[in-house]
């Protein structure tokens, strides 16, 4: 596996090796020790989340302001344009998103840690999404920050497309107005 920083320094894009022949392929999605190794962290993961999108379904930007998560996502098919925005009001990278094409193809995942806010934007047809959190779902601590605050001046690539939202998403707050 190979894990490469972004802007936010405990973000992490991992690649894992993937070993292939005419049969077919086989990657480790997940090793504990090697994780720990790569990144840094020591992660316990205790739920494991699939969903399933289409074209222009955009989730997020969510967060639980108690029990935070930490989520290691990936794609399983199609693709989506994954983001994390640091909320952590002490952090240097306050404030700063990144974000990364995670597809069945490419079989990249990204490495969030707690105290990020998350979501992610299906630029295929469709999408499968599947997510290992540290913590279990909160429903009543549940935050979302709007998907398009000026603040943040996130570039979700719609090509011309418009987001499809849930009720609650669209009901994001702006990120100034967020309390972590």
């Amino acid at each position: 596996m190979r894990a490469t920083s972004t802007a936010i320094a405990d973000v992490f894009l991992i690649e894992p090796t993937v070993f292939g022949d005419d049969r077919g392929f086989f990657f480790e999605s997940f090793n504990a020790r090697a994780f720990a190794q790569a990144t840094g962290a020591n992660a316990q993961f205790v739920q494991d989340n699939h969903s399933k999108s289409a074209k222009n379904v955009l989730r997020g930007l969510h967060y639980q302001s108690q029990q935070p998560q930490g989520k290691l996502v990936r794609v399983t098919a199609g693709a989506v344009f994954d983001v994390a925005v640091d909320i952590r009001p002490q952090s240097p990278t306050y404030g700063t998103w990144v974000g990364e094409i995670l597809s069945a193809e490419n079989r990249r995942q990204l490495w969030i840690p707690a105290g990020l806010a998350h979501g992610f934007l299906v630029v295929s047809d469709s999408a499968e999404f599947l997510y290992k959190t540290t913590d279990f779902y909160a429903p009543q601590h549940e935050v979302c920050i709007r998907w398009d605050d000026p603040t943040l001046d996130i570039a979700w690539p719609l090509n011309g497309g418009q987001a499809q939202l849930s009720g609650k998403d669209a009901q994001g707050q702006l990120f100034l107005a967020t309390k972590i």
